[in-house]
């Protein structure tokens, strides 16, 4: 009985046991991405922090009206210096963008800044650190949808390291966040959001452990040792 046990073939031995491996892998991994679509559709912010911590400049990435509003809005109650519109269409005009803005259009003229080359989150992400380290800003308010709002800043964080970044999630109305699977269009775009959530995600993980393996002289970073 002992020896009839042995030569018995194991679970995962032969064609069909690879087959299963795979289907359970395959089954496992499906799990664990529904799970974190889950996570991901439940856990983003349904409102702003308040009181909004004051910063040095105030990032909107475009996409809807109501950004550029919130983001004027916060420039008026003295939130930030600067605001920077990255993403801008091309063939958008500043007074277009300032009619955009129920508060705050009068300083267009001197404090807020137009960038027209982003066509991507990414994008937005570069054109933002440019922007950021030509005005040496430590402490930056980004202002974008609120399902948008953690792609943008795993973006964001990926190429400003140094950089404290205060989300502001603006809602949109017409997507409903409560119940969101009796929704199929917003199941539909937070699906389609958490795909592209992913890749940034791996890219900002990427990055962040190319940085500690090179740097120069093999210690963390002042900013990732413990605070006494």
């Amino acid at each position: 009985m002992r020896e009839e046990r042995e030569k018995r073939p194991g679970r995962f031995s032969g064609f069909t046991g690879t087959v299963r491996l795979l289907f359970d892998g395959v089954l496992l991994l499906f799990v664990v991405f529904f799970i974190g679509f889950v996570v991901f559709a439940n856990g983003i912010d349904r409102a702003p922090q308040e009181p909004v911590p004051v910063a040095d400049g105030i990032a909107v990435l475009t996409g809807g009206a109501a950004r550029i509003d919130h983001a004027m809005k916060l420039l008026a109650d003295g939130k930030g210096k600067r605001v920077l519109i990255t993403g801008v269409y091309r063939g958008t005009t500043e007074e277009e963008l300032a009619q955009m803005a129920s508060v705050g259009g009068q300083y267009f003229a001197c404090c807020v800044d137009i960038d027209k080359e982003a066509r991507n989150t990414i994008d937005n992400a570069t054109e933002t650190s440019e922007w950021a380290a030509l005005h040496k800003y430590d402490k930056i308010i980004v202002v974008t949808s609120n399902y948008h709002m953690p792609r943008a800043v795993a973006e964001l964080a990926r190429v400003l390291p140094t950089v404290r970044l205060i989300p502001y999630p603006v809602v949109d109305n017409n997507v409903h966040l409560d119940r969101w699977w009796t929704y199929p269009g917003s199941t539909r775009l937070l699906m389609s959001e958490y795909l592209k959530y992913l890749p940034a995600l791996g890219r900002l993980g990427a990055t962040e452990l190319v940085r500690r393996l090179f740097s120069s002289d093999g210690t963390p970073a002042a900013e990732d040792l413990p605070q006494p």
